[in-house]
């Protein structure tokens, strides 16, 4: 008899195969004060400071709004483990998003230096002019990002505050301001010069029963 031998490569015949999952479902609560608009994946969030709006439709899934229980609940169908993450992340954005027009975000950031002292001029409470930075003449020009607002802070020297009601308008805002001033073609071990953000928390105090 005739032996014959046949050889499987892995190239073409893959040896392990992605998990999938059959649903994946997430529900966040709608806290008092707070309204919810949920239409076509574009979700609307509406509270004493203000009203949010951001659109989920890059992802296929399926937000649904229980205005009753005050729930929203986001399913994903047949997804994959990187598919399924994305769950939770929307729902931490709207989690944000419920936070920010109930207390709003606020960034301190500081103004760092070891000889020339930096100047920050606030106009228009959404721009800021910084001078003086290692004793340049340029001035370095920063625009907050969406409703984002800036003033300096009253209490402390040296000291800005960035406040808003979306987190990612505030933080990168803030990430503006702080790469505006880099040290240039020097050891930056050394030259610590900078704006850095010092202390992230909220325009309104939380309030307790």
């Amino acid at each position: 008899p005739e032996l014959h031998f046949f050889f499987f490569s892995s190239h073409f015949y893959p040896l392990s195969f992605t998990m999938k999952y059959r649903l994946v479902t997430e529900t966040i609560d709608v806290p008092e004060g707070v309204e919810a608009k949920v239409e076509k994946r574009v979700v609307t969030i509406t509270g004493p400071r203000g009203s949010l709006t951001r659109s989920f439709r890059q992802r296929a899934l399926v937000i649904k709004h229980d205005e009753a229980n005050r729930k929203i609940t986001v399913e994903i169908w047949n997804s994959r483990s990187k598919q399924k993450s994305t769950v939770h992340t929307i729902c931490t954005h709207m989690n944000n998003m419920m936070t920010g027009v109930v207390r709003g975000f606020l960034y301190k950031m500081r103004f760092v230096y070891a000889h020339f002292p930096i100047n920050g001029v606030v106009a228009k409470d959404n721009h800021i002019s910084i001078k003086n930075f290692l004793g340049e003449k340029r001035s370095r020009e920063v625009t907050m990002i969406g409703d984002t607002k800036i003033k300096k802070s009253t209490d402390t020297k040296d000291q800005i505050e960035i406040y808003g009601n979306d987190v990612e308008a505030v933080g990168r805002s803030c990430a503006l301001i702080h790469q505006a001033t880099l040290v240039r073609n020097k050891d930056i071990r050394k030259f610590l010069d900078g704006v850095y953000v010092s202390e992230k928390g909220h325009v309104e105090a939380l309030a307790l029963d």
